[in-house]
């Protein structure tokens, strides 16, 4: 589970690098032909402000959206998690021990 968490992480944060590089590159660009007079490198510049633009609205709005459901999945789970514990408190102990003294021999082991 670890490794999968530490995966996930490691590709989003490679995407957000990625991300912000192509962002600065195409601003580099769009800054590097503002001074072309040529109609259609207006027309071309305009265009890729327009969807650089579009593109962060997209990209914040979707890492908006899956904050909130990862905040309201998590939510859900520790709910579930509490009610278990309240309506099986000596299974629960017996699982809390259990864990304890598995963790306990492996650091008694080193």
């Amino acid at each position: 589970m670890a490794k999968h968490n530490s995966d996930t992480t490691t590709r989003s944060d490679q995407l957000k690098e990625d991300l912000r590089h192509l962002s600065e590159t195409v601003e580099e660009l769009v800054n590097a032909t503002s001074k072309d007079a040529s109609g259609e490198m207006h027309d071309l510049r305009e265009r890729a402000e327009r969807r650089l633009k579009d593109t962060r609205a997209r990209l914040e709005a979707r890492g908006e959206r899956i904050y909130e459901d990862t905040r309201e999945t998590l939510s859900h789970q520790a709910d579930c998690c509490d009610r278990y514990v309240h309506d099986n408190p000596w299974t629960s102990i017996g699982i809390g021990a259990a864990a304890g003294v598995v963790v306990g021999m492996l650091l008694g082991r080193r």
